[in-house]
């Protein structure tokens, strides 16, 4: 039996429903609290690269995500006309293909499932107050009054983490210059992997969601104030796409009618400096690294910390050993896809201004990343 029996995740989403299963089957007492009342999410897509497809697999749930999602090949980077110069992704990984688009909602529901199956008790519309982290357990405050001892308690509430203020102070993300559009469609037949388009000023992404469905992400800048109103998301994401002629862009500039299915959000990053945990508490995902999606690598490196935080804790070692086995398996790995994804942001945003320096290659600078995540975690 593991020495930690009991923990408690704090947040619901990716990392934290990977984090629950994971635990459950390595034989430890989960308790999630989630901010949020329901499990909810917007309803574009997420692209996952073949390697968070492995540690999908080790949760027994990469297959419901094929089965649900569409997987595909390397992305096709085109000019803004439509023509194709390369191609960029991961390598594949055994059975994976390199990528598996899928809807956001659909994967929660796949998480949530798996969670509940493996005996997750998921506590809704709660997050918490107040740590008293010892050497041997922690003694939880809840937002609702109530309180509960663990053994371990792992924060996985996102860029915002209020386990990590508690524990390690303010730590402010930094806004990288850049903002991210995205919407969904109907997916075409012609669509059969995923297309990105290289603007001036911006970049375009076309991605399969479902058999049936895809989404298209749009790169853009919008200064050093990124706040858009409501009625202004409609008409300015058109006009960011008016230099786009390629027929699978334009087709979907068409259809951009609801400024409701416009998921607009600034890009920001931060990464924790080692160690991210202290006593009995310790944080994953956007809580400790959080990354723009360059890479597309954000949720899968939530994913692959919550397999590999469970590994070290079913091995039954003392948990200052496990947490820092953790740390030397984690850090550098989600340090370069922070670095690099910050790297090919800036470089971008130098290409545009006409002051890219010479020897720096977008496309290179990804597809090198991109490559490295197929080494073991």
């Amino acid at each position: 039996m593991a020495s930690v029996k009991k923990v408690l995740v704090v947040g619901g989403g990716i990392g934290g429903l990977s984090a629950g299963v994971a635990l459950r089957q390595a034989g430890i007492e989960v308790d999630i609290a989630e901010l949020h009342p329901t499990f909810d999410v917007y309803g574009v897509g997420i692209i996952q690269p073949s390697n968070a497809l492995r540690a999908l697999d080790s949760l027994g749930l990469a297959d419901a995500c094929l089965e649900q999602g569409s997987p595909y090949g390397p992305i096709d980077l085109h000019a803004p006309n439509g023509h194709k110069f390369t191609t960029i992704g991961p390598p594949p990984l055994g059975r994976f293909l390199p990528h598996n688009g899928i809807s956001r909602r659909i994967l929660h529901t796949i998480l949530r499932d798996g969670a509940q199956a493996h005996g997750v008790n998921c506590r809704m519309n709660l997050s918490v107050t107040a740590l008293d982290n010892r050497a041997d357990g922690v003694d939880v405050t809840f937002t609702d009054g109530s309180t509960g001892t663990y053994d371990l308690v792992v924060g996985a509430d996102g860029v915002n983490s209020k386990v990590r203020t508690l524990v390690f102070g303010p730590q402010k993300a930094r806004y990288v210059g850049q903002s991210v559009w995205r919407y969904a469609f109907d997916r075409p037949a012609e669509l059969t992997t995923g297309h990105m388009y290289m603007g001036r000023n911006t970049r375009v992404g076309l991605i399969p969601m479902t058999k049936d469905r895809m989404y298209m992400f749009l790169l853009s800048c919008e200064g050093e104030n990124p706040a858009i109103p409501q009625a202004e998301l409609l008409p300015r994401m058109k006009a960011l796409l008016e230099g786009y002629t390629a027929p699978l862009v334009r087709q979907a500039a068409e259809q951009i009618t609801d400024p409701a299915g416009i998921i607009y959000r600034p890009l920001e990053t931060l990464l924790m400096p080692a160690p991210w945990y202290k006593n009995r508490v310790v944080i994953i995902g956007d809580a400790a690294h959080a990354t723009i999606p360059q890479l597309g690598q954000g949720a899968s490196l939530a994913i692959e910390d919550a397999v590999v935080l469970a590994e070290l804790l079913a091995t039954n070692q003392p948990v200052n050993e496990v947490l820092e086995q953790f740390m030397n398996r984690r850090f550098e790995r989600c340090k370069m896809v922070v670095d690099s994804s910050n790297t090919v942001s800036e470089w971008e945003q130098l290409e545009w201004q006409g002051k890219l320096p010479e020897g720096a290659n977008v496309a290179a600078m990804i597809g090198q990343a991109s490559g490295r995540m197929g080494a073991p975690i």
